[in-house]
């Protein structure tokens, strides 16, 4: 059994691979730039005389481009699939082709939205989601909702000193570690019994912005202020980076869930058999991101 891990840089991908060499599953590691220094295991290419036999194979897909597919896919069973719908039509055939027979996608729980369709939150994961069921592939889906690494955008103002902007404080979401959806993965590729299911996927508690504030500086020893500004202000202010629409969306969203907890499931334990880990532990793992060089706790 061959799985073939699509973006690979991502948090995910590499927890996902890290699990899978621990366990000595063959897997194939894909990416679009699959030669940058970031890559997971990168120093221990293939390729290199100085690597070791077991490293892992590393190659060029990009979902966005059908000629890379047939080479990825060639010798997979299962693939561990990022929700690009630039291509999926033919990158479903190109899987059924190669003989795939299970895809488990990364999907998200914005695909519960009542305007799915029509929103860049989760427009694309929706158009996979649905390529995926048509086809004849086993397909799993795993739909996380808020990524607790969604806090490193806190990070530029906490490293200098500035209060964070919220234009709703007490806006809830699911934070969930990265890692626990990688270990989601792993389970589901590798015991069939988990497989051709949906999974909605949540960190152990609803949070509002201003608490995961409050969870970052107690883990870092000092109080971390933040400000409330208009809706118009924080577009504003982020307009350099995240484009229009998709501010547009994320407002409509914590508008939505000012005030209101989001649902918690306890998915994570039933597929990994431990609790969904917390966002504090997330934090205690990331204080490096958070200080500004030179300060220490």
């Amino acid at each position: 059994m061959s799985i073939l891990v699509t973006g690979a840089r991502g948090a995910v991908a590499r927890g996902l691979a890290s699990l899978l060499a621990a366990h000595d599953i063959p897997h194939r590691l894909a990416s679009r730039e699959p030669d940058t220094p970031d890559m997971p295991d990168a120093a221990d290419a293939p390729d290199r005389p100085d690597a070791p036999d077991d490293a892992p194979d590393i190659v060029h897909c990009d979902l966005t481009d059908p000629s890379t597919f047939p080479g990825a896919l060639a010798g997979v069973r299962s693939v561990f699939l990022y929700a690009e719908a630039a291509a999926i039509g033919t990158f479903v055939k190109e899987a059924v082709t190669a003989g795939v027979e299970h895809v488990v996608l990364l999907s998200s729980s914005s695909v519960l939205s009542p305007n799915a369709a029509d929103s860049p939150l989760s427009a694309s994961h929706l158009a996979v989601e649905e390529a995926l069921l048509a086809s004849p592939l086993r397909t799993t889906l795993l739909r996380p909702g808020s990524f607790a690494s969604n806090a490193l955008g806190w990070a530029w103002s906490l490293k200098s000193g500035r209060p964070v902007h919220l234009p709703y404080p007490g806006s809830y979401s699911d934070p969930i570690h990265e890692a626990d959806i990688a270990e989601a993965a792993f389970a589901v590729l590798t015991n069939p019994a988990l497989a051709g299911r949906t999974y909605h996927l949540t960190g152990p508690h609803a949070l509002t912005f201003a608490t995961q504030l409050a969870i970052l500086g107690h883990v870092l020893g000092t109080p971390v202020p933040f400000e409330s500004v208009t809706a118009e202000q924080w577009k504003s202010e982020v307009a350099g980076y995240i484009p229009g629409p998709y501010a547009d969306a994320l407002l409509d969203y914590w508008a939505a869930t000012d005030g209101l907890p989001v649902e918690i499931t306890d998915t994570v334990e039933h597929l990994t058999g431990h609790p969904a880990r917390s966002f504090e532990s997330w934090a205690e793992g990331r204080v490096d991101a958070f200080r500004a060089e030179g300060v220490h706790a």
